[in-house]
């Protein structure tokens, strides 16, 4: 807490006085999870892809087949759970995944993810000793910004890699075709596939 700036620390105060976050089990997490993956995703509206129940549902049977730890934040009035994170763990270190909030939250001054990432970065690093946690790579669209959020808030700091796409002869024709365009390309989807083409031949 002290590494954080007076600004920080208020916040997580006041989250603190409304949320409680917590392990929980993956029976509660999927029976109780998915109307908020759905509002988080539809909040979002970065893709005409839907969620519903199924699409959810494959996401926790691959988080079944493999070792995540299921986080739950929860109204301290209503004892409601109104947000989720699912936490891949490795070895020595472990990578938080999908992590939802209800909308409503999002917008009322009371920080719920300061809260998520403040007990969960104590949970991973001081009591179970983890060399470090990630936030997974940054996404196509670059939506949610939570990597800015990270470092800003919480000292992440970036990791970098190469990255190398490999296209079906024809998609690759239509990428190299718009990309002098991309930048009055108005449909974001389209403009992130030629951003993320870019990246490969950043030093």
């Amino acid at each position: 807490m002290v590494e954080l700036s007076s600004n920080e620390r208020n916040k997580l105060r006041r989250c603190f006085q409304v949320f409680e976050y917590k392990l929980v089990d993956k029976k509660l997490f999927r029976e109780w999870a998915y109307p908020i993956a759905k509002a988080t995703f539809d909040d979002y509206k970065v893709t005409d892809r839907e969620m519903n129940e199924q699409v959810f549902n494959e996401y926790l049977d691959h988080c079944e087949r493999n070792n995540y730890d299921y986080w739950g934040a929860f109204n301290k009035e209503t004892k409601q759970l109104v947000g989720f994170c699912a936490v891949h763990l490795f070895d020595d270190s472990c990578e938080y995944g999908v992590i939802g909030f209800l909308p409503e939250y999002k917008h009322n001054a009371t920080y719920p993810y300061y809260g998520f990432f403040y007990k969960m970065n104590e949970y991973y690093l001081e009591e179970k000793h983890l060399k470090y946690v990630a936030d997974g790579a940054r996404s196509i669209t670059e939506h949610s910004n939570i990597q800015p959020f990270l470092e800003q808030n919480f000292k992440f700091r970036k990791a970098y890699c190469k990255l190398k796409i490999s296209y079906k002869w024809w998609f690759g024709l239509i990428v190299r075709v718009l990309l002098p365009f991309r930048n009055i390309i108005p449909s974001r989807n389209v403009k992130a596939v030629l951003n993320m083409h870019g990246y490969q031949y950043r030093p």
